[in-house]
């Protein structure tokens, strides 16, 4: 039986490079209490200031997790991915210290294996699906695109010429495609659901569900 996790859990950030520091603050932003450590008390100190907790540690060292009252933590975010060893150790670390939902950076697929059989929860490829993402906005298709672990994406795109000026039940986007308008953006308005009646003009944008290989197809249509 999986255990259920508060929404207002705090969290344990491990290391304060780029991605780490970059999750620590968004948390503290959306109000989560937040204890971030690393080895360099420099960052620390970088830190301290914009995230609700932050200490210097060593978490390849059990004990000092321990001191620092890992344990006591639901959720925790290994951050650190420069040393692919230091990673595994810390992901050890945490599962040994029966924290519940472990979120670890990887670095290269065998990296994520590796933590996978280790005891991570969810492994993260932030690197590989940065470079995914990029990939589809230079191709010119795409003005954002998000691919989740069971090929389906979702896209923003501005709409194919077929779609425009009918409502979106007749267009046939379904049907002959594959794929659902599933948001609308028309200018100087928020994003709205898209429903069968609705009707795309030449302005807006719109997102897009669907497989990858289908979405792409859509994607290269007549413009």
């Amino acid at each position: 039986m999986v255990e259920q996790i508060s929404s207002d859990a705090p969290v344990l950030v491990i290391g304060l490079g780029r991605y780490g520091a970059a999750c620590a603050g968004e948390l503290d932003r959306l109000d989560r209490d937040v204890l971030a450590i690393d080895t360099d008390l420099g960052l620390v100190q970088k830190w301290s200031e914009r995230v609700t907790h932050t200490v210097q540690a060593d978490a390849r060292n059990f004990e000092a997790l321990k001191q620092i009252g890992a344990e006591d933590f639901q959720v925790a975010v290994v951050a650190v991915g420069s040393s692919i060893e230091a990673s595994v150790l810390i992901t050890a670390n945490l599962v040994d210290l029966k924290v519940p939902q472990i979120w670890a950076k990887a670095v290269s697929q065998s990296h994520g294996k590796i933590l996978s059989r280790v005891g991570a929860n969810h492994v993260i490829y932030p690197e590989r699906e940065a470079g995914e993402r990029v990939a589809h906005l230079v191709n010119g298709r795409m003005l954002d695109f998000i691919r989740f672990d069971d090929d389906f994406v979702l896209a923003k795109m501005f709409p194919p010429t077929f779609i425009r000026g009918v409502p979106l039940m007749e267009s046939g986007v379904r049907s002959k495609y594959k794929v659902t308008v599933v948001g609308v953006k028309s200018p100087g308005k928020p994003f709205h659901y898209a429903e069968a009646g609705t009707v795309v003009t030449n302005h807006d944008l719109i997102i897009v569900s669907g497989t990858n290989a289908n979405v792409e197809r859509f994607a290269a249509l007549d413009r």
